[in-house]
């Protein structure tokens, strides 16, 4: 038996694509959730002897599921751009874990395959908020500037569908949009022909209207932090209106704080592009945060914690702009 366990954000579902454009598993059990659903390997504790892939999510996360998979007899292929902490050392576990704060799993997928589906790879990392890495990958393929945006929009639009407290909240499960993708070799010729893009569009569309009318709570420091309300757009929205607000004022961090149902607060960091740096440090100092250097957030905060995690974002970001504004 085999299992594909795999983020249900862009980067997640395009790097599974990769992997299976290239070497095909049509009986692979899928495994996924909503994009902060991280803990995935906390489902298969069961699964013995079995082969899996594990994309785009953190080992740390999942580190005591992971080796009770391995006690378990299971061989594992492990790909990821998050924080890891130690990786085991044992033959059943092949790790590809970079943390770099300019690369995806698909971008490192993408090496690994010798960028044969290298437009899925630009794809993820559009989706990522990696736009550096994914014009440099582009350049290799020569791209219409037409192209690089429709490839730019699909894999915003797939990162979009991936945010939501629960599954209810997406437009689409991402297992379903990862069998939607799964036929087309070409990122383009899936954008030409999928009423799945459509959807996603209109609903992109519809939510960021609402996204953008909200204000800073903070206007007056470079670092903006903004606050939505426990509404299903706002969870839709706030991964990709976090990375709209981050390439917008690049020198700057962003925190997007969301209400959730159960009064805690779920959090978006995304560090200064300028200086991809700190995200994950500063949330896994709170209960459920994570991440990566670059973006990452905290699923419940307890609403008695805010203010010492603005004082704490506060203080981890103002050097960075006081510096910005000196260059």
């Amino acid at each position: 038996m085999h299992y594909d366990i795999f983020n249900g954000d862009a980067d997640g579902i395009c790097a599974l694509h990769q992997l299976r454009l290239d070497t095909p598993c049509p009986d692979a059990i899928l495994i996924t959730g909503v994009k902060r659903d991280i803990a995935l390997l906390s489902t298969l504790q069961d699964v013995k002897q079995s082969s899996l892939t594990v994309l785009d999510i953190s080992l740390e996360s999942n580190r005591h599921f992971l080796e009770e998979l391995l006690n378990n007899s299971n061989e594992i292929l492990y790909i990821d751009h998050h924080f890891s902490g130690v990786i085991p050392e044992t033959p059943a576990l092949t790790a590809q874990i970079n943390t770099s704060p300019d690369i995806c799993t698909s971008l490192i997928v993408d090496s690994l395959l010798q960028g044969r589906y290298r437009k899925w790879a630009i794809v993820a990392a559009f989706g990522d908020n990696l736009h550096d890495a994914a014009h440099k990958a582009a350049q290799t393929l020569f791209l219409s500037m037409q192209e690089l945006e429709q490839l730019q929009e699909l894999g915003e639009l797939l990162n979009y569908n991936g945010y939501g407290a629960t599954l209810a909240d997406l437009y689409f499960h991402p297992a379903d949009l990862y069998r939607a993708i799964h036929p087309f070799a070409d990122p383009l010729d899936f954008i030409h022909s999928s009423p799945e893009i459509v959807i996603l569009r209109q609903g992109f569309q519809q939510d960021m209207v609402m996204a953008l009318r909200q204000s800073a709570i903070n206007p007056d420091n470079t670092n903006r932090i903004f606050h939505f309300p426990d509404t299903t757009w706002a969870r839709r929205v706030s991964g990709v209106f976090a990375n709209l607000k981050a390439q917008e004022k690049k020198e700057a961090a962003h925190a997007l704080i969301v209400d959730n149902e159960d009064s805690t607060l779920r959090i978006s960091v995304r560090a200064p592009l300028a200086h991809r740096r700190n995200a994950d440090t500063l949330c896994r100092a709170f209960p459920t945060g994570g991440g990566r250097a670059a973006a990452a957030g905290i699923n419940k905060l307890p609403p008695e914690m805010l203010d010492d995690f603005i004082t704490a974002f506060q203080a981890t970001y103002d050097g960075f702009a006081s510096s910005a504004n000196h260059i």
